[in-house]
């Protein structure tokens, strides 16, 4: 494992340094338009490779980006216009006035992928639907182990208790019986982990010993079907010539695999790349003649992580502690460069259940150093923090963070080791394991309702799948997210959800630092909205000129 300790001004020296070699290549190694890319194509260049092609089996954002709305659609979906939930596969539905009934009327006409390893011989129909859900609801399905039989997002909202029975009607109507009301259960049918697969082409592979494929060469109904892929390198994508909505304009989309923020920065002005992820260097590009900045305020939190079942961190008075050594204010203006807000709790301030009266730790090394003492530990200790290896919206560089943190941790004796060698199927993989001992990560919602910044990540059933990173299980915690769910009165929903936030302040389970903007840069000619508040990118609406 790679260990670092570093200074702040050695940071603020390197990041000088970086910045300057980018504002030299923005002023003077970019060309004229006669760019080498196809006015039929679209090249993206992502920060990190997917860990899958089903968003089943992930959380990662990573994944969700290159995969969800590219390869697959949902029953229903968020309309861009007004985040509001819309018919997409389903016209419509129908729901109980119990609300423990939901049925969903499917539309006629929609066809799936047609590629060099499967044609369908019928559109989607009801068959699907139960196809899909029932595999990661039922451990004796066939394809349920496919993959490791890991459904983070569903395993971790507690899908499976949920949901007591999926009914056929005919061909093109569906029944989901609940077991009890739940006020996010249409809204986590439309996230991005929600997609319909194809029951006919998971037949075809069951009957070649072939199952795994399903998650590796994927069959969906989505704009665009899977043409290749190599790992590390790019995800070939061609046009789906049968999409039921209106069809798209570009031939071709390939996500050119560049880790390096310089990098890709480099390559969008040699004109290798058509839209970046997660770009530098803001203002200069803004200024640039033929380079368009795009941002959109994300539903999303970074996050210190603790593992709370390995020590010192199984005692929350290091991890208070370690929260009120934590110079926020200051990372936000060195990773982030203003264009972030401090998270005084797991909740955006955009959210409707933020509470203004839950201020959580501010920056004091007295109260740290007292509380370190208190916990046992009056010489200092001794702690991983595993850094983020890619690039994300809640945090553009979680290594320069760690290091931020490791500056600051030192004024109270904990000597800080950072871990930063893997890459990002490997770290999330020993993520899940509990390898780690503490973790700078975040979370992107999924959705508007507040319970996706709950349940998904601090569940007891999340800690289960994993998914909970912090290995955190409290029953009260829980019983205040059950009861919001029990309720559609928004006031009711709120007073339970400020409860969970006082309870997320005194145990510390995670440290919210950050709530932030994503970003992407591209060419003017690249015409469409890609970026949404919540949920991964979407290029159906893409064009060039």
């Amino acid at each position: 494992m790679m260990k670092s300790k570093v200074s702040r001004p050695l940071i603020q020296m390197k990041q000088f340094y970086m910045l300057s070699v980018l504002l030299l290549l923005l002023s003077g190694c970019y060309g004229d338009d006669k760019g080498s890319l196809s006015a039929n194509s679209v090249i993206y260049c992502a920060e990190g490779s997917p860990e899958s092609f089903n968003p089943q089996t992930v959380t990662s954002g990573t994944t969700i980006d290159a995969v969800s709305y590219q390869l697959y659609d949902r029953l229903i979906s968020f309309q861009t216009e007004d985040n509001e939930i819309g018919p997409s596969l389903a016209k419509s539905w129908h729901v109980t006035r119990d609300g423990k009934m939901i049925t969903f009327y499917l539309r006629k006409d929609v066809s799936f992928h047609q590629t060099d390893y499967f044609t369908p011989t019928r559109p989607l129909n009801a068959d699907d639907v139960l196809f899909s859900f029932n595999r990661l609801l039922d451990p004796a399905h066939g394809f349920h182990h496919v993959s490791g039989g890991k459904y983070p997002f569903f395993q971790s909202v507690g899908f499976s208790s949920l949901v007591e029975d999926i009914e056929k009607i005919n061909d093109y109507t569906v029944r989901f019986k609940l077991s009890r009301a739940d006020s996010s259960f249409l809204a986590n049918l439309a996230t991005d982990f929600a997609v319909i697969l194809s029951a006919e082409y998971a037949q075809q592979l069951a009957a070649a010993g072939n199952h795994q494929k399903i998650d590796l060469q994927p069959i969906g109904t989505g704009p665009y079907k899977f043409k290749e892929y190599r790992v590390g390198s790019l995800i070939r994508y061609y046009r789906h010539e049968n999409y039921w909505r209106d069809q798209v304009a570009i031939e071709q989309l390939v996500y050119d695999i560049t880790p390096s923020k310089t990098a890709r920065l480099t390559k969008l002005l040699a004109n290798e790349c058509d839209v970046i992820a997660y770009p530098v260097a803001h203002e200069k590009i803004t200024e640039h003649p033929n380079l368009t900045l795009e941002a959109v305020t994300s539903f999303n939190v970074s996050y210190l992580g603790f593992n709370t079942q390995k020590p010192p961190f199984d005692n929350k008075l290091v991890r208070q502690a370690i929260a009120y050594a934590i110079n926020k204010q200051a990372i936000i203006e060195a990773i982030y460069f203003g264009h972030a807000e401090v998270a005084k709790s797991l909740l955006p301030g955009s959210s409707w259940a933020h509470d203004e009266s839950i201020s959580g730790h501010g920056f004091s090394i007295d109260k740290a150093k007292a509380l370190l003492a208190q916990a046992g530990y009056p010489d200092g200790l001794t702690m991983d923090i595993w850094a983020l290896p890619v690039q994300r919206a809640y945090n553009p560089n979680a290594l320069t963070t760690a290091k931020l943190i490791q500056a600051d941790l030192q004024q109270i004796g904990v000597t800080v080791n950072i871990v930063s060698n893997y890459e990002w199927s490997t770290f999330s993989r020993l993520l899940a394991r509990g390898e780690h001992q503490a973790v700078l990560l975040g979370w992107s919602a999924d959705h508007p309702d507040p319970d996706n910044f709950f349940t998904p990540i601090l569940s007891c059933a999340s800690m289960n799948t994993g998914n909970n990173r912090a290995f955190w299980c409290d029953p009260a915690f829980d019983d205040f997210l059950y009861q919001s769910l029990q309720t559609t009165n928004t006031r009711e929903r709120k007073k339970h959800y400020a409860q969970a936030l006082r309870i997320l302040s005194e145990e510390v389970p995670l440290l919210p630092i950050a709530h932030s903007r994503r970003y992407q840069a591209r060419h003017k000619n690249v015409q469409g909205e890609l970026l949404h508040p919540f949920g991964g990118i979407d290029f159906s609406g893409v064009s060039k000129n």
